[in-house]
């Protein structure tokens, strides 16, 4: 779901240091918020996004798909943080993309692939030996800020997950947001909130606190500083 407003007018989202995307969301659109705002992009896909599987960077720093060079789909210097755990803006981030499947298409798990998507996401936050500042995800954990239909259900690995991995914020998309301000849910210690809606948030990697500091929800864009 794309703000049309920040089409019109970026002043809003002005002070962002950090754009994140939790999927769903154009990379034209993407790319055109990374630009205005001349701020870093991290982002899982989701669902109707393409298959971004088998990316990866060389060490020259060339765009490799399947050994052979390739234009990555998404915006030029975004980070795409699916099943990986990223530095950016001063903090540590780690991502998992997908929904529950549904129908053909890319981006889509069962609770067994996911499953197995999050431990190995959790072996190389392990790895890194330090605390995680954020979890992005496109579907939300299970029980947490999910819907009814089996569609928009959530994950029980991310709820796994985000107990090994301890983020102070996990931010998931997928969902459209109650009508009746469904507040934040919690898993241990994690905040835990739906992204679907642009919302200016501050996260502090020190202390782990998170102050919303709009409660304006439009579409799509976050800011963790």
């Amino acid at each position: 779901m794309v703000e049309e407003g920040l089409w019109a007018d970026i002043g809003p989202a002005r002070g962002a240091d950090l754009i994140v995307g939790c999927g769903d969301l154009p990379f034209e659109y993407l790319g055109y918020l990374m630009n205005a705002l001349d701020v870093p992009l991290v982002f899982v896909p989701g669902n109707h996004d393409p298959d971004l599987s088998g990316y990866r960077v060389s060490r020259g720093g060339l765009m490799l798909r399947a050994g052979l060079p390739a234009r990555a789909p998404w915006p030029d210097g975004a980070v795409s943080a699916d099943g990986r755990v990223v530095d950016v803006a001063g903090l540590r981030i780690a991502g998992l993309g997908g929904c529950r499947r549904y129908r053909p298409g890319p981006n889509q798990y069962s609770d067994r692939q996911q499953a197995r998507r999050a431990r190995r996401l959790a072996l190389r936050a392990r790895l890194a030996r330090t605390r995680v500042d954020m979890l992005i995800t496109h579907a939300p954990p299970r029980g947490v800020g999910d819907g009814t239909d089996p569609v928009h259900q959530g994950f029980p690995a991310l709820n796994v997950l985000a107990g090994r991995l301890q983020p102070a914020l996990l931010l998931h998309g997928h969902v459209d947001p109650d009508p009746c301000g469904r507040p934040d849910g919690r898993l241990g210690g994690s905040l835990v909130r739906n992204a679907t809606g642009w919302q200016l948030l501050d996260l502090d990697p020190g202390t782990g606190q998170v102050n919303d500091v709009t409660r304006h929800h439009s579409a799509g864009y976050n800011h963790a500083s």
